[in-house]
């Protein structure tokens, strides 16, 4: 939300990071501090482990996203956000971009999109 003098408020409802030697930083202490502020999804990429980690804000609490049969994780907060999980880790970016782009031509996304324009 904007504030009366035009600054951002509130807490952002996605942060993407991606960690090195700071994995477990990131994925305890950062989430702590995340979750207290309302941060509705976190994701986190361990370079070192090949791990992606992607985590949901339900009743206060974090619940980790698990990827379809496909593979593929979808954000709960932006309904069309698909992330091929395997394909990033690979290094596959032509597919991870086809990934995003069915996510952004699904129903649901529209759906969103319209809510957006409508507000």
């Amino acid at each position: 939300r904007i504030s009366e003098d035009g600054y951002i408020e509130g807490a952002p409802e996605l942060v993407v990071e991606i960690a090195a030697s700071s994995a477990a930083y990131d994925l305890h202490d950062k989430l702590r501090v995340y979750r207290r502020n309302g941060v509705q999804e976190y994701l986190v990429w361990c370079i070192h482990d090949r791990q992606i980690h992607w985590f949901s804000l339900a009743a206060g609490e974090y619940q980790p996203l698990t990827a379809d049969a496909e593979g593929i994780l979808r954000s709960r907060q932006f309904p069309g956000l698909w992330l091929a999980t395997e394909a990033l880790l690979a290094h596959d970016l032509a597919a991870v971009l086809g990934v995003l782009q069915q996510g952004i031509a699904s129903p649901e996304h529209q759906a969103f999109v319209q809510i957006l324009v409508e507000t």
